[in-house]
């Protein structure tokens, strides 16, 4: 007996076989690409099931081919059925003998719409087909109403031959007998058309009456034509009807033409013959009003009215009210034949959609508001078609009972809606419920957190909003009591509100109060926006109000800050000679920059720098000026009261505090003790107390250890001849106030190492000098990358055509010791070629520091290992220059080139 285990492999081995392998290959891009292969011969849907569900255990990737393939073929097959149902519905309304247009364009918007393959055979040939009978009807109608318009034309001409002589019409009788039996032959042949059964119902009474006009015109002019002959051969015979011909039938007998005594009317009563007319004209008015409206019932009684109205006061009213009266009726009735007709065709098409409701596919099934809203659709439809046509009974007896049985749908929807409507009705009482009791135990805000109570009013808004349906009734009973309870929730939030609008209202009178100070106070801008920020995050309000709140608050403010920026631009726009000088001195740069030529940008940018020291020197100028000024200004103070002693210098200006305290200290010592006591001078103010120093700001310096001052990096006051204590030069201590004078070596502030401070720039003039300087340097290191690269290149041209002439200068190698070692290479370039020098190259990598070609590694690494061993031996980047004299000594070579080019590359820079 034989193992399930046993026949599953049997299975496998099968299937390996049958997929050409792919059960067995080694990995999984071959098993993808066998199966691909075996799909290409199209296998049965069997052995596509069996081959997924075995191999979608093993591959995934794999088995995702199979499945696409039984898709497809699930797909096709789907499709195959679909054809097969529109072709059978195709095929059966071209076989029949009554083919309706409309049916024939909805069955090829109906298969489009069910997703049957139209472009594919057979449904392309189907609608092919169909086309073309549909063509052909359509060519057929147009036909019918071209022979109309041609029956039209022949009587025309036969009227046109009665008032001509009768021996014109004599002569042109063979040719009208011909196109008379043409149009005859051609109306026959339009019936006998095999498509003529399709034609609309309209045509062929049209055809028929066309018929029947021609034929009676055509045998009375015959007829009309004969008695003319026979007159004209015969003078006693009797003349023709047609007045022409029979007065010139006269003529030729030698009667004179005499006109027809008129028969004279009997004379009629004028108010009879108003009243008539009156009558008369009541009915047509209302006939054609009806037949303008459309309306086929109401005009069929209207026309039955003018027509008795016509066979009361036809011989009393005259000849134009009558024959108005005649063409209102003749309208009327094409109206009524074709209004029955379409009012027949209209109820045929709404009982074919009602009896279509409930024959859908379970996957297209109506709904029970969507049928209850066609249902009153269709039965409007049919009371319209009612009021302008004649009802048809039979169709109302099908559309009726359609409607019913649809209408059972309507029922089961209404009854559950009706369930629905109450537990929704009973979810939102619960939900007033549950807000009024919220709302009796929460008076305030949990921790003050009003944004959460507002977070919870809209949860209870968006559960009322998401309660479900109910009737209008039901919902208008509930919408006050959830309005009250609501309302009665948000009372604490909404007067906090109030409260807090109050308040930002009057910050927002400050802010303009603030905005409209000559001077913009900032840490009162920054307190007040603080405080609306503590309000909008404590109270929460509507978000559009407070967006418009938000937004006048801070326009004043804005408006502020606005204008002193303008005042700032405007500033900054009236430059100053000395920023006209920076900007043109910019700009010359940049025109530097744009020419490419070294020179001219270190010359642009050396200009540049002197304009800006120039700012600083006239910045030191004008601090010197007003010193001086300061110091006569103290002296003229203070005349009245101090000897007068000769001036010796001016003192620098103190640069701090404790400058100036020293040097009071420093002036005192220096008076001589045998001058007279002086009158007190008025005591000086204090001077102000140090509130903040900066510290030294360089890099790596601590903040909070300030820079020694002078060069020997002595204490603050320390001077070179402080010697061990304050004293004089013996280096004894004095006492503070015994201190011999003191010599003020400091200097000014130039010899400190001190550059004067320059003047602020302007913004443009700023911006202008560092963008200029900026793209100088750029462009001063790609022209240095440049210049580098060509002289590498001359380099190695002058190895390969072994002519010194072509090196380059030594002031373009840009290396100092590239430059002491040129007349070396220059040597090595001229002597004749030699082998090559591997070591060299292999030294020059190791000095540049570049990587070597795979080959030359374990070179490499030899040569590394000789060179520690060898201590007192020179270091590669010491002999660079050496070794490249070796290389260049050597026979040229490109691969060599390349070595010695990536090598030369860092070198060179160096």
């Amino acid at each position: 007996m034989t193992s399930p285990t046993s026949a599953k492999h049997t299975d496998i081995a099968h299937l390996d076989s049958l997929t050409g392998g792919a059960f067995t290959a080694a990995t999984s891009g071959e098993r993808a690409s066998r199966i691909r292969e075996w799909l290409l011969g199209n296998p049965a849907a069997e052995q596509l099931s069996e081959v997924f569900k075995e191999l979608s255990i093993k591959d995934k990737g794999a088995a995702k081919l199979v499945r696409e393939k039984l898709d497809e073929a699930r797909r096709s097959k789907g499709q195959e059925a679909l054809a097969a149902e529109w072709a059978a519905r195709a095929q059966a309304l071209i076989d029949t003998a009554k083919l309706n247009i409309a049916d024939a364009l909805a069955w090829q918007r109906d298969a489009a719409k069910a997703g049957a393959p139209l472009s594919k055979e057979p449904l392309a040939t189907l609608k092919t087909q169909l086309a073309e009978r549909v063509r052909g009807i359509e060519d057929l109608q147009h036909q019918v109403q071209v022979q109309r318009e041609a029956a039209v034309l022949l009587a025309q001409r036969i009227e046109v031959l009665s008032t001509k002589p009768w021996g014109d019409a004599q002569a042109a009788l063979d040719a009208l007998r011909a196109d008379v039996e043409h149009w005859q032959t051609q109306a026959t042949a339009l019936v006998a058309h095999v498509s003529w059964a399709s034609v609309d119902l309209k045509f062929p009474p049209l055809l028929d009456a066309s018929r029947g006009q021609l034929l009676v015109v055509w045998d009375a002019f015959q007829a009309a034509l004969n008695l003319a002959v026979a007159a004209a051969a015969d003078a006693s015979a009797p003349l023709p009807p047609v007045p022409v011909w029979a007065d010139e039938l006269r003529i030729a007998r030698g009667v004179p033409a005499e006109a027809p005594p008129k028969q004279a009317k009997p004379k009629i009563d004028p108010e009879v013959r108003a009243q008539a007319s009156a009558a008369v004209r009541a009915a047509l008015t209302t006939l054609e009003l009806e037949v303008a409206e459309g309306h086929g019932k109401a005009s069929a009684g209207a026309a039955n009215a003018l027509r008795n109205a016509l066979k009361e006061f036809g011989k009393v009213i005259d000849g134009k009210l009558e024959n108005q009266a005649h063409a209102a009726l003749a309208a009327a009735g094409e109206l009524e034949g074709w209004q029955r007709w379409r009012a027949d065709q209209i109820r045929e098409e709404l009982v074919t959609k009602a009896e279509g409701l409930l024959k859908r596919p379970e996957g297209q099934a109506i709904g029970g508001r969507k049928m209850q809203e066609t249902l009153r659709t269709l039965r409007d439809q049919w009371k319209q078609t009612d009021q302008g046509g004649v009802p048809n009974h039979a169709l109302w007896k099908r559309f009726d009972e359609a409607c019913n049985e649809a209408y059972k749908v309507v029922e089961g929807w209404l009854e559950k809606v009706k369930a629905e409507s109450a537990e929704h009705k009973a979810q939102r009482l619960a939900l007033i419920a549950e807000v009024n009791a919220w709302a009796e135990a929460n008076r305030t805000a949990l921790d003050d957190d009003w944004k959460g109570f507002n977070r919870i009013l809209h949860q209870f808004g968006d559960r009322w909003r998401e309660g479900g349906h109910v009737g209008e009734k039901v919902f208008a009973e509930l919408q006050p009591l959830w309005k009250a309870a609501i309302a009665n929730a948000a009372a604490p939030l909404e007067a906090l509100q109030a409260q807090s609008l109050a308040a930002r209202h009057a910050m927002i009178e400050e802010a303009k109060v603030l905005g409209d100070a000559p001077v913009l106070r900032i840490d009162a801008v920054k307190a007040l926006q603080q405080r609306w920020q503590a309000q909008a995050h404590a109270v929460p309000i509507d978000r559009r109000q407070e967006q418009k709140l938000w937004d006048a608050f801070r326009k004043p403010i804005d408006d502020a800050f606005n204008r002193k920026t303008t005042e700032r631009e405007k500033a900054e726009t009236a430059l100053g000679a000395r920023d006209r000088m920076v900007l043109d001195a910019a700009k010359a740069l940049e025109a530097a920059n744009a020419s490419g030529d070294a020179q001219a940008i270190r010359a642009a940018m050396a200009a540049l720098e002197a304009a800006l020291q120039g700012q600083a020197q006239a910045q030191a100028d004008v601090t010197a000026a007003g010193v001086q000024e300061q110091a006569a200004q103290s002296a003229a103070a203070e005349a009245p009261n101090m000897p007068v002693a000769p001036v010796q210098s001016a003192p620098a200006a103190p640069e701090s505090v404790a400058d100036a305290a020293e040097t009071d200290v420093a002036a005192e010592d220096a008076a001589p003790p045998e001058a007279p006591a002086a009158p007190a001078a008025p005591a000086k103010p204090a001077p102000k107390p140090v509130v903040a120093v900066r510290g030294d700001d360089r890099p790596g310096m601590k903040k909070e250890a300030p820079a020694a001052p002078g060069g020997r990096g002595g204490k603050f006051g320390d001077r070179k001849d402080a010697g061990a204590g304050r004293g004089g030069r013996d280096g004894a201590a004095a006492p503070w106030g015994e201190r011999g004078p003191r010599r003020d070596d400091r200097g000014d502030r130039g010899d400190r190492g001190f550059a004067p401070a320059a003047p602020r720039l302007g913004d443009t003039a700023f911006r202008a000098q560092r963008d200029a300087l900026e793209h100088a340097q750029l462009a001063l290191k790609k022209l240095a990358a440049q210049a580098h690269g060509e002289a590498l290149t001359q380099l190695l041209t002058a190895w390969e055509k072994r002519d010194a002439s072509l090196l380059p200068p030594a002031q373009e190698l840009g290396n100092r010791a590239a430059a002491q070692n040129r007349p070396v290479w220059v040597k090595a370039v001229e002597g004749s070629a030699k082998p090559q020098a591997a070591q060299s190259l292999l030294r020059l990598e190791m000095a540049a520091e570049v990587p070597t070609p795979a080959e030359h590694l374990d070179a490499r690494r030899g040569l590394q290992l000789q060179l520690l061993t060898r201590r007192n031996d020179p270091a590669p980047a010491q002999t660079w220059g050496q070794d490249t004299a070796a290389v260049l000594a050597g026979e040229f070579n490109a691969a060599d080139a390349r070595r010695l080019q990536s090598a030369l590359k860092v070198l060179l820079k160096r």
